[in-house]
């Protein structure tokens, strides 16, 4: 574990390597509730915007940058200008979106998001997740959204808290359940969405029962995949068979994401009981990633 790249972070979450060597994370909680731009040639943090509670990002093309809200539920575009507007706050069927999670783009060019299924006013009380956390209503949402023409498509609901989202070297799509611990696999190889397949589970259920499971997550270019594990105070590997392959454990108990640097062999992983985005030295760099 190497010395934190930022510390002094409000529930950071999203980090995002920008090419030009600084980061973006978000920082959820409402008190700052802004999208935040590191610089790590002297260690300044600043603010891009204030949404409300951003909660994960990824850049296009252009690069333009998306950012999920999750306080007044929307899909974002910022610039790092500050300039923000909003694409979407519903699905194609007209409802409301509720708790817009994390995101990704696709190799056919679209922008994957996962929606938690409830909204966060409905999922924290009092700074903590409900009580009945694993039997409250859930209904979890994956949309695919052509961010030029905002066209959207719900391609899988139903299920509990969706979270983290990322593409593998198969060029599949994967989302994972916090609640369940189960990491879902989507095929994309034929042009459309396939079947959600349970790729593995990353949950320890020997510990004592509390609010835990899997949070962002990240290919690597070993074709392993690196989920982060709120409240288990580790990085669970899955082998491209979706087994276990192995378990990094970071400084803190709650990791919230994981981004591999652009140029480095080096994981940079949000946490929020420590508020710091730590830097975690690994044996591969992370997978290509798509832009829109």
């Amino acid at each position: 574990m190497l010395e934190p790249l930022m510390t002094g972070l409000v529930e950071p979450e999203g980090p995002l390597a920008l090419e030009d060597g600084r980061w973006l994370v978000v920082e959820m909680d409402p008190s700052r509730g802004c999208i935040s731009l590191i610089d790590p040639s002297d260690s300044s943090l600043t603010v891009v915007k204030k949404t409300g509670r951003p909660n994960g990002l990824a850049i296009g093309a252009n690069g333009d940058i998306y950012v999920p809200e999750s306080l007044s539920p929307a899909l974002l575009r910022i610039t790092l200008d500050g300039e923000c507007e909003t694409i979407l706050t519903q699905n194609e069927h007209g409802e409301d979106f509720l708790f817009p999670n994390d995101l990704c783009f696709g190799p056919d060019g679209a922008l994957y998001m996962t929606d938690s299924g409830i909204m966060h006013s409905d999922m924290v009380i009092n700074g903590s997740a409900r009580e009945d956390y694993d039997t409250a209503p859930y209904d979890g949402r994956v949309y695919r959204i052509d961010v030029h023409t905002g066209s959207i498509e719900t391609i899988d609901r139903g299920l509990k808290f969706l979270n983290g989202i990322s593409i593998g070297l198969d060029n599949a799509l994967y989302t994972n359940d916090t609640i369940t611990g189960d990491v879902y696999r989507y095929d994309l190889d034929s042009g459309s969405v396939g079947e959600r397949e349970v790729f593995g589970n990353v949950i320890d259920w020997d510990l004592p029962k509390d609010f835990r499971g899997p949070d962002g997550m990240a290919h690597g270019a070993d074709g392993k995949l690196y989920v982060t594990v709120f409240n288990q105070h580790e990085i669970v590997v899955l082998g491209a068979d979706g087994v276990r392959d192995s378990v990094i454990r970071t400084t803190g108990n709650n990791p919230t994401n994981v981004a591999f640097g652009l140029d480095d062999n080096r994981m940079y992983v949000t946490e929020t009981e420590l508020g710091q985005l730590e830097v975690i030295e690994t044996d591969t760099t992370g997978a290509p990633l798509y832009r829109g």
